[in-house]
């Protein structure tokens, strides 16, 4: 009897399908079940692709192409449409790849199913949903919180937790390699230990998962006899855990077999071809997840040692002061950049110093130009420059220019491109700010290369921006010089330190980012830096940034460092003045704005506005005086101090000229001389005081009526 025969018999139907022509042959039974008249006919791809849902036979291509590779046939349930597009019935299909020559063709059985597919009430029910579906959706989110883990135990937790349609596995285990023996990477389902057995297991091992790394190729057990049978060696290990079905698929990342996955059922799976679609997509996702997480470890691994070794740890021990400091990266690359922050303990008895006591520090902050490797390396470089000038006992003015020449040297010979010709090798510049801290008199000496100015929250609350003499960025003029800036920290007040990272992050520019942080540096009660320097780096930094942006472009691609130094309150905290000090060189005229600004946060809650324009026109015109009618510089001393019933404002303008002022009458069209008549109207009290070399210039305003208990 013939092969037809027989098939027609039993109801099952011949076809053959031809890669090369794209014909299909049918005989009259598959022909009847497509539903066509019942007599052998070829017809064309398309034709034949016509009688089935167009779902089906999208994925016909990638059962045969699984079936293909892991040396099975290819089977698949089909539904067969007719001219008005309604299921007429569901079909099985069976097929196997048939080479003979240079032809490839594929030959198969068709046969009815009995039972309808999940989404069809009948045979001539219309399609008015997929039963794949589920199954899709389930793939689409799978694939999704697989893509979001970002790291080995995330993905073992997302995979652990997938929910197959029909099918979901109670036991899984992730195997990697090492060498030439299996590890368990991680496993679900099993009580902790049990994984004893499988782990450090040879490759040449008679295992499912060992054999699976070994071939690449995917094994199905549907039963604990198939098991048996095929691994009668390891069968012992897996018989305790009482599993019905288990699938050992390999996990492949760019052609190469990193590891295999089991999925282990409680229940019995025959392993369709639908089922094994899913365990060979979930286990492609679940690699690539893997090889992923393997990659972001072994960055922040790298990225975390590195800031390790390059940022120091600032340890207690230090008599009378508090700080605190934070480094965030980028988040992008390996997370380190050209930012970074030192304390150096200062040898005493230097130049300078206070030759005992509690002893001098060195804070130093600053910004190597570049967010990638290079710029890490060079602030290593850098740092450690630093730290060996400052240890020589160096004055800040002098560290910086060392500094900026060994920076120059470095950079020297660089033409824009890498040892390999990649661009982005140029020389490289870097901003820095120095300051020496007197930890007996508070007196901070500062020198500043391009750098943002400190800031200075007082023991009221009120913050004010330091100006400070400045140079150029390091390493863009060998010769370059770098004023310095004295100022007194008193006790009680805290000093910050930043890269423009937590200035510019958000989408702010300097001066909106400033005021940014000095809101959040007001509205901080307490004494603990730890807390404050958190919760600068969570305002600017953190979710809550996405959600209140500057009025700039949004801008998170910049690193941040911040350090905090406090001096310890003194017991009475409450009669600390208020102060601010600078100095006006004879070369910087426009600083004078600078002063008029620093009288007006120091006076931010001074209760007489008329008051207030008074002492600021008052400071315009002695520093203006000094800076026309001497050739030195104007040293500016301001002071809010509390008396028992006000506050007092003191100010005073020094310079080196012997000179005196002298009251002058001015006529109406005189341009100059009404400094001291001003004074005279304005002020509550005024003197001239001479100091040896030099002179200075006061005044006094009384506050009539102010805050509540005057000073806070």
């Amino acid at each position: 009897m013939r092969t037809e025969d027989v098939l027609a018999a039993i109801a099952t139907g011949l076809w053959r399908w031809d890669n090369a022509s794209g014909i299909v042959s049918l005989d009259a039974e598959a022909a009847r079940l497509l539903g066509l008249p019942a007599e052998p006919v070829r017809l064309s791809e398309a034709a034949v692709r016509s009688r089935f849902h167009p779902v089906d036979w999208n994925e016909i291509d990638g059962v045969v192409s699984l079936a293909v590779a892991e040396g099975t046939l290819a089977e698949a349930r089909l539904r067969i449409m007719d001219e008005r597009g309604r299921v007429i019935r569901t079909v099985r299909s069976r097929s196997k790849p048939l080479i003979e020559g240079s032809d490839h063709q594929l030959v198969g059985t068709l046969q009815e199913v009995a039972d309808p597919q999940p989404g069809t009430a009948g045979p001539h029910t219309p399609i008015t949903g997929d039963w794949r579906r589920s199954r899709e959706a389930f793939l689409l989110d799978a694939g999704r919180a697989l893509a979001e883990a970002r790291s080995t135990a995330e993905v073992l937790r997302v995979a652990a937790s997938l929910s197959m349609p029909g099918f979901s596995p109670d036991g899984l285990a992730v195997f990697g390699m090492s060498g030439d023996r299996l590890t368990v990477i991680g496993h679900h389902g099993q009580q902790d230990g049990d994984e004893g057995p499988f782990t450090s297991m040879s490759l040449r091992t008679d295992y499912p998962a060992a054999e699976v790394v070994r071939t690449g190729r995917a094994i199905y057990l549907p039963s604990p006899e198939e098991y048996r049978r095929r691994f009668p060696t390891t069968w012992p290990l897996a018989e305790p855990f009482e599993r019905q079905s288990w699938a050992f698929v390999p996990l492949v990342v760019a052609g190469r077999t990193m590891g295999a996955w089991m999925a282990a059922f409680k229940h019995p799976v025959t392993f369709t071809p639908d089922e094994r679609s899913v365990l060979t997509t979930v286990a492609r996702m679940l690699a690539q997840a893997l090889a992923r997480a393997g990659v972001a470890e072994s960055e922040r691994e790298l990225s975390l040692g590195l800031q390790r070794t390059m940022m120091p740890v600032l340890g207690p021990g230090i008599p009378g002061i508090r700080v605190a400091a934070r480094y965030v990266p980028t988040g992008g690359g390996l997370q380190v950049g050209g930012d970074w922050y030192d304390m150096i303990r200062l040898p005493g008895g230097t130049e300078g110093g206070t030759g005992g006591g509690a002893g001098r520090i060195a804070l130093v902050i600053g910004d190597v130009q570049g967010h990638d490797v290079r710029a890490a390396a060079l602030m290593g470089q850098l740092r450690i420059a630093l730290r060996a000038y400052a240890s020589e006992g160096h004055r800040p003015d002098a560290v910086l220019s060392r500094a900026s020449r060994f920076l120059y040297g470095v950079n020297d010979g660089y033409d824009g491109a890498d040892g390999a010709g990649a661009p982005g090798g140029g020389p490289r510049f870097a901003t820095c700010l120095y300051l020496e801290v007197d930890l007996e008199t508070g007196t901070v000496d500062i020198a500043r290369a391009g750098h943002p100015d400190p800031a200075v929250r007082m023991v009221d609350g009120t913050v004010l921006l330091r100006p400070t003499a400045g140079g150029l960025p390091l390493g863009i003029d060998a010769d370059a010089d770098y004023p310095t800036t004295r100022l007194t920290l008193d006790p009680g007040e805290t000093l910050m330190i930043c890269t423009d990272g937590l200035l510019e992050t958000g989408g702010h520019d300097l001066d909106s980012g400033w005021e940014r942080v000095k809101r959040l540096l007001e509205k901080h009660r307490g004494d603990d830096l730890e807390e404050l320097a958190d919760s600068l780096v969570e305002a600017v930094h953190g979710p809550g940034s996405h959600h209140t942006t500057g009025p700039l472009a949004d801008r998170r691609e910049d690193d941040i460092a911040v350090l905090l130094l406090s001096r310890l309150p003194a017991t009475t905290v409450r009669q600390t003045p208020r102060r601010t000090l600078m100095t006006i060189a004879q070369a910087e005229p426009e600083r004078i704005a600078e002063a008029r600004e620093q009288v007006r946060q120091l006076l931010h809650d001074w209760t007489d506005e008329d008051q207030l324009d008074a002492a600021v026109l008052m400071v315009s015109e002695m520093v203006t005086n000094v800076l026309v009618h001497t050739d030195g510089d104007a040293l500016l001393t301001a002071e809010v101090a509390c008396g028992e019933k006000a506050r007092l404002l003191r100010v005073e303008v020094s310079d080196a000229s012997d000179e005196l002022p002298h009251k002058r009458h001015p006529g109406e069209m005189a341009s100059s001389g009404r400094g001291l008549v001003l004074m005279e109207m304005l002020a509550d009290a005024w003197g001239v005081a001479p100091r040896g070399e030099g002179k200075t210039i006061w005044f006094e305003l009384t506050e009539p009526t102010g805050p509540e208990g005057c000073c806070p």
